[in-house]
């Protein structure tokens, strides 16, 4: 499939994709507490924080307007080699839009239709993302006449009834 077909047919064409899961906002170090509370105020709530360590080396805090199932998700860089830093530092100093997560049911099934439709795949393999997803990213500059220009990463939600996307909801909503 050319890009020009994918780009004219839509996502659609990716086995299993549901929806937008996320936006990705890297942070300055230092400054997520005050993005939290800056989206707080325009009505978001937190769902759910984590450190993760390893290849990310972020905070992640994960906010929802409404009943959305779409999510800002903030990350805050943890160490000088992390991705979001790299973000920042690309992005002369400030923090910004550093990928946008899409939703599939199965992260295999749409890795390899990534691979086998010549996409530039940064994970060797699909692996283990925040909150239990299973997560791969897909390079913005994926193809030669690539349209894109920013980094996706796709996400499959946790088995894990304990870190699902509607447990998280309903975790936050009995909380006073």
């Amino acid at each position: 499939m050319s890009l020009q077909d994918f780009a004219t047919s839509g996502l659609e064409q990716v086995p299993g994709l549901l929806f937008v899961d996320h936006i990705a906002i890297a942070v300055l170090p230092g400054g997520l507490e005050g993005q939290v509370a800056a989206y707080t105020a325009l009505g978001f709530r937190e769902l759910h924080r984590e450190e993760m360590r390893g290849r990310d080396q972020v905070r992640e805090v994960l906010l929802q307007i409404g009943n959305s199932p779409n999510l800002i998700q903030l990350l805050e860089p943890t160490s000088p080699d992390s991705p979001a830093q790299k973000q920042i530092d690309r992005n002369g100093g400030r923090g910004g839009v550093a990928h946008v997560g899409f939703r599939v049911q199965d992260a295999q099934v749409a890795f390899d239709w990534f691979r086998e439709n010549g996409f530039r795949v940064v994970d060797e393999a699909p692996r283990p993302g925040s909150r239990g997803t299973t997560v791969f990213f897909i390079h913005p500059k994926s193809k030669d006449d690539s349209p894109f220009g920013i980094l996706y990463e796709i996400v499959e939600e946790s088995n894990d009834p304990q870190k699902s996307h509607a447990f998280l909801v309903q975790r936050r909503r009995s909380q006073p």
